[in-house]
């Protein structure tokens, strides 16, 4: 009986043996590496131009796949979604209703879109990978100035309110007594914007974190020139020998053992390779609300609160003489 139990358990063995062959445990990395490397050229040739029938029928089975799983997910949370749409009707009706409300209603709507436009100001910053519109020197950093200016000038900061017309035109009033002008008035009258275009910064660094989030997940590798030297850096990480490379994993390091202290101190500061801290929490799982709330206070309050000193001190009159009679 043991003979027949052994001979029994060896075709199992056997049995397995193949499946696991079939399975590419065993499989030759030359053979998986090519056929890693076909699949991804059969991808890249999904192309509405090349071949147009595929890629549109692909996209449709897509989005219907994608609209079956949405359905299904509003439907587990249809108390949730009822409380949203009935939330919708009543702001309509206010909307479109006459009444004394109104002005609070126009209020809240000029807040809203000004706050819209410095969040997708700050989306269009650091949406793509390090490669988006530099909108702090274009546009949040000019605005801070000319305000910082026309304090000086008016010696208040009782302008209109937001958005501004395309001259800061002094109130009528008269404005604080001289030299009563700080840092924190000028501050504070462009916290809101500042605050909104540092949210809209760290609303854009979600996009690298889901990708790899998605990629180590599903385990498929992401066509992205990004996530590929990132896999490559994970791979090579006692050879870095010059400084980008030491950066970047020192970068991967901090936030991969400090958690939300080192996503926060890496989001606090200028961080050119923050997109490489998106990618590293993605790929290691990091919690969202762990990456995002770090990032957020780092963006939004910290950094912002750096980047407004900067600008407000380099417009600040009196400032930049005490500095150069110091300097003198």
């Amino acid at each position: 009986m043991a003979e027949h139990g052994a001979d029994s358990e060896a075709p199992q063995r056997r049995v397995g043996m193949n499946k696991e062959q079939q399975n590419g445990t065993f499989a030759d990395p030359a053979s998986l590496s090519e056929r890693k490397q076909k699949d991804r050229e059969e991808r890249l040739s999904l192309v509405l131009w090349k071949r147009p029938r595929i890629t549109l029928q692909y996209f449709f089975l897509e989005t219907l796949i994608d609209l079956k799983e949405w359905t299904i997910k509003l439907w587990q949370r249809r108390g949730m979604v009822l409380s949203i749409l009935l939330l919708l009707a009543c702001l309509t009706l206010a909307y479109y209703t006459e009444g004394t409300h109104q002005k609070y209603v126009q209020y809240l709507e000029k807040k809203s879109m000004w706050c819209a436009y410095w969040v997708g100001l700050g989306i269009l910053s650091s949406v793509g990978l390090g490669t988006g519109l530099h909108t702090f020197l274009l546009y949040l950093g000019p605005h801070i100035a000319s305000v910082t200016l026309a304090a000086y000038e008016c010696n208040s900061v009782n302008f209109p309110e937001p958005p501004y017309p395309e001259k800061i035109i002094c109130p009528d009033e008269e404005g604080l007594e001289a030299g009563a002008i700080s840092l924190w008035t000028i501050i504070s009258k462009v916290r809101l914007e500042a605050c909104m275009w540092g949210a809209g910064t760290a609303i854009g660094e979600l996009p690298p974190y889901f990708m790899a989030r998605a990629a180590r997940m599903s385990g498929a590798e992401p066509d992205d020139e990004d996530y590929e030297e990132f896999e490559e850096m994970l791979e090579h990480t006692q050879s870095a020998q010059d400084f980008a490379s030491r950066a970047k994993l020192a970068v991967q390091n901090m936030v991969q053992k400090v958690g939300f202290f080192g996503i926060l101190a890496c989001a606090s500061i200028p961080n050119p390779l923050f997109d490489l801290a998106g990618i590293t929490c993605g790929h290691f799982l990091v919690p969202f609300w762990t990456f995002f709330g770090a990032t957020l206070i780092g963006k939004a309050i910290v950094k912002m609160h750096i980047q407004k000193l900067f600008v407000i001190i380099t417009f600040s009159k009196h400032i930049v003489e005490q500095m150069v009679s110091l300097i003198g």
